[in-house]
């Protein structure tokens, strides 16, 4: 994969409304997450996911968020890089369930680098749509989103996405644009992991 990073459009602010980096795990995430913040703020979407194996995976992905950007118009950065960081981080990790520590240190990764974008750029705010998923414990997503905004010096906007039917409202979004829903979550031990339990 390459290292450009893409910048499909202007970060200028639009009036009264503070602008917001919002990390993007995936497509299917982002819909009803995106619509839920930019009525409040002048989002910009961020697609860091060096997570996401095999490479095909990570185009199919990266492609269908720009795709769904095009319909819904929002603008969007792709950075394309930190696939061999991210491998040495959850070095000694990979047998770990999904869900475990490994999926923490994934997390912090992926809003580290969220966190130092945003500050760099002269966001106000950044968040992400991790929560969204029934997967993933928000509890655990803010804490680490909290403290990243604190060592940046940078709002991080906290939530639950999943809840009032959130995950169900991505769902239908989904739908609504034919979006491809991948079965794991990204990196290839989750893969294992979701082939290990469909075989017990």
């Amino acid at each position: 994969m390459s290292n450009a990073n893409k910048t499909d459009s202007s970060l200028s602010s639009k009036e009264d409304k503070p602008n917001l980096l919002l990390h993007i795990c995936c497509a299917p995430c982002a819909t009803y997450v995106i619509e839920l913040l930019r009525g409040d703020f002048d989002l910009t979407a961020f697609f860091y996911n060096p997570n996401i194996q095999p490479e095909a995976e990570y185009n199919r992905r990266r492609d269908e968020v720009r795709r769904l950007a095009a319909l819904m118009g929002f603008k969007l950065i792709c950075l394309d890089q930190g696939q061999e960081e991210w491998l040495e981080k959850v070095r000694g990790w990979e047998d770990e369930p999904e869900g475990g520590y490994r999926c923490q240190i994934c997390y912090q990764f992926r809003l580290e680098k969220s966190a130092q974008y945003a500050k760099e750029e002269g966001f106000c705010w950044y968040a992400s749509t991790l929560s969204i998923s029934p997967h993933k414990q928000a509890k655990v997503i803010n804490k680490i989103g909290r403290g990243l905004g604190e060592k940046h010096e940078i709002n991080f906007f906290q939530a639950d996405f999943k809840k009032r039917d959130g995950f169900k409202k991505s769902c239908e979004l989904s739908n609504k644009y034919e979006l491809y829903r991948q079965d794991y979550c990204g990196c290839l031990f989750s893969l294992r992991s979701e082939d290990k339990e469909k075989l017990s």
